[in-house]
């Protein structure tokens, strides 16, 4: 039998422990930069990533597949300004002080960029804004006044103001593009880049020019929907697609019908002056490209004018061509972020979101616009990417909420998360990790009555399977819908004998949720 040496042992001893140490211990990661992409009025109807009939967006489809996918993404107030002031607060609206489209957004409170900022980002902002005062918290910001116009718009570039002529989706990616290439390359990057597009009066922009056509598109199960079983609140809404203009949003000239014609809408509104506007807003060019791909549509309606249902029916195929179109527009364009982050080495250590500031309606319920807590306006689209630490092609059920969008920011950037922010980080479903003790419930609060579009006050809880509302203010009545059963959500089950357990489930639930999120009575 032979013996090792003294030595020799030592040796084995040695090689042992270094082979069992061979692979060097993991570096953390880089601060991640943040790449946030917003829209307005994007429903997840028009990504084919969510399985769309309507349209392909290969560029947010690939933001999905190399990333994840929320299939339940969730905004607490389904409205334009109300929905920025929660991601940029991590609050609520009662707490961040933007209830509706009507109030101005106090800059001096704590937000998402200033956080950033302080802990050594660039931060910038580009795009629509829509929060009437100007934004705090960025080293760089050009915005749209107001909502914006589609093509030519004037912005304000940190406090000066300044006219831009082309295409506004097109623009808005120019000025993103230009401003990442002339940041500062030693710090981590927040850019929050924000479309007016899909936003009504929905333009195409000249690429896209020829989804202006005589395609036709499926109408929604409930197109012809009556509201039989609902509130006053569903019936008395003022955003029918029976009742679009013919001139502001569906692009006739006030030549092609007659002026006292009922072109519906907005009551009190001035749809041929707000369309002149935008028209005379083009180039030379511009316009002859514009007569040119609507004159066919224009002369067949003047010729041939639709009536009763069939004019409903055109003004839905109408409308879905514009939005489409603008849709397409901005898939293109964050084809040409994406194409930038991976030509700079810059893809792997950045985060990328798309989302919108709602949903939207397409003809679901007869109806466009959002307001309401029923699923087209509430659900809104969300897809994120990070190759550093999200594995691709994942599909997540979980509740994510627009107030958990400055939580999660801040968690992968290293940033404590203030004890008064209202949501929660969803780094850990990102990361394939999902809690077990993560939200079954959400809560919803809808404030702008009276105003546009005329849908009541009213407040809820969704859970997994069933959603629970009460409109309130000039009306008490309630409405509930078994989502399992009835996903349209036609049936109201709130007097029903057999749900009435459900009923006081729920509203304990929307009493619990009102009390820890410090909810007032109006």
């Amino acid at each position: 039998m032979k013996y090792l040496s003294l030595a020799s042992f030592a040796f084995v001893l040695l090689f042992s422990a270094c082979s069992q140490s061979a692979e060097p211990p993991t570096e953390p990661l880089p601060r991640p930069n943040i790449l946030y992409i917003m829209t307005d009025d994007h429903a997840n109807r028009a990504i084919s990533a969510y399985g769309s009939d309507l349209i392909q967006t290969p560029n947010i489809d690939r933001i999905a597949k190399e990333g994840i996918l929320f299939k339940n993404s969730f905004v607490t107030n389904s409205i334009c300004a109300p929905s920025r002031a929660v991601m940029l607060t991590g609050k609520y609206s009662h707490l961040n002080g933007v209830l509706d489209n009507g109030q101005v957004f106090d800059g001096s409170q704590t937000t998402l960029p200033k956080l950033l900022q302080e802990a050594g980002y660039f931060t910038a902002l580009v795009g629509k804004w829509h929060l009437k005062s100007h934004p705090t918290g960025f080293d760089y910001w050009n915005v749209l006044i107001d909502q914006g116009p589609y093509y030519n718009p004037d912005m304000i570039e940190n406090g000066d103001t300044l006219k831009y002529t082309g295409y506004t989706t097109d623009l808005i990616t120019d000025l993103t593009l230009q401003t990442l290439e002339k940041r500062d390359p030693n710090k981590p990057f927040c850019m929050i880049y924000q479309h007016k597009a899909p936003h009504r009066n929905w333009m195409p922009g000249p690429k896209y020019f020829d989804f202006v056509s005589d395609k036709k598109y499926p109408l929604p199960e409930t197109f012809w929907d009556n509201y039989a079983t609902r509130s006053a609140a569903a019936r008395e809404q003022d955003m029918r697609i029976e009742d679009m203009f013919l001139s502001y949003d569906l692009k006739m000239m006030p030549g092609d019908f007659e002026k006292d014609d009922n072109t519906g809408g907005l009551k009190g509104s001035k749809p041929v002056l707000w369309w002149e506007n935008d028209y005379k807003r083009f180039t030379p060019e511009q316009k002859a490209a514009w007569d040119a791909a609507y004159e066919t549509v224009r002369r067949n309606f003047r010729e041939n004018p639709p009536t009763g249902k069939d004019l409903t029916e055109w003004k839905y195929q109408r409308y879905m061509q514009d939005y489409l179109a603008s849709v397409a527009s901005v898939d293109e364009n964050i084809g040409r972020v994406l194409a930038w982050l991976d030509s700079t080495g810059l893809a792997k250590n950045t985060i990328v979101v798309y989302t919108s500031d709602q949903g939207f309606y397409l003809g679901e319920h007869g109806w466009y616009d959002k307001r309401f807590m029923y699923e087209p306006s509430l659900r809104m689209p969300l897809v994120v990417r990070y190759p550093a630490a999200i594995k691709p092609g994942q599909v997540t059920e979980a509740m994510a909420l627009n107030v958990d969008f400055a939580p999660t920011f801040l968690d992968f950037a290293g940033v404590k998360i203030p004890d008064d922010m209202q949501g929660r980080s969803l780094r850990p479903i990102l990361e394939d990790q999902t809690p077990a003790d993560w939200r079954k419930a959400m809560y919803y609060q809808y404030y702008e009555y009276p105003g546009f579009h005329a849908v009541k006050k009213h407040y809820g809880v969704r859970t997994e399977r069933y959603k629970l509302i009460h409109f309130y203010d000039d009306i008490d009545a309630w409405e509930l819908y078994d989502l399992a059963k009835d996903p349209n959500e036609v049936n109201n089950l709130y007097e029903d004998a057999e749900y009435q357990g459900v009923v006081a489930d729920l509203k304990n639930q929307l009493a619990g949720l009102r009390q820890s999120l410090k909810v007032t009575e109006d």
